[in-house]
């Protein structure tokens, strides 16, 4: 079995990314420390056609070295928006109709293996600060929660990874249902 190269792979260009059809995911970052997890969070979304991407907090925003280091160009494909207060884009999400999930730890969380997307919803993913997780305020705005199954030592996953999972998992399950 041959490796592909680069070229082999078909991805989209910049001007193709823009202009496709976006999967109805939003990222919402909660006081992201890590620029690294930050530039992480930029390069799944590409991959998975997200519409947006909110910074919030102390979530540093593109341009940056240690972001660009980990998001090889996707700052330059994903939409993205900074605002100081996370609930304040929460509210603002909610009004417009978007369903806002927080990704967390929480009595009464839904598991993801049993989370099944609704067809014609927007939902906007918030993942929260490597070690304070979600704001309250923000899990007590969401409309749901969605905790990762962990079976090992650990409490937590690392927030890149979180991300990649969650995203993964939804975007599979929104493009078996329309399919």
């Amino acid at each position: 079995m041959r490796k592909l190269k680069n070229s082999e792979l078909d991805r989209l260009n910049v001007d193709e990314f823009k202009s496709a059809e976006k999967t109805p995911l939003i990222i919402i970052l909660d006081n992201i420390r890590s620029l690294n997890n930050i530039g992480s969070v930029f390069r799944t979304s590409d991959a998975f056609l997200v519409e947006k991407i909110y910074l919030c907090g102390i979530t540093a925003k593109p341009p940056h070295n240690d972001i660009r280091k980990t998001a090889l160009g996707s700052t330059e494909t994903v939409d993205w928006e900074y605002a100081e207060h996370t609930l304040d884009v929460v509210e603002k999400l909610k009004a417009e109709g978007l369903k806002i999930i927080s990704i967390e730890q929480a009595e009464r969380a839904t598991m993801l293996d049993s989370f099944q997307p609704e067809t014609n919803l927007t939902y906007a993913l918030v993942f929260g600060n490597e070690v304070k997780g979600v704001a309250q305020d923000v899990v007590d705005a969401s409309d749901l929660v969605i905790e990762i199954p962990q079976f090992g030592t650990k409490h937590s996953l690392n927030i890149s990874v979180s991300c990649g999972v969650v995203v993964w998992d939804v975007f599979s399950k929104m493009n078996s249902i329309s399919s």
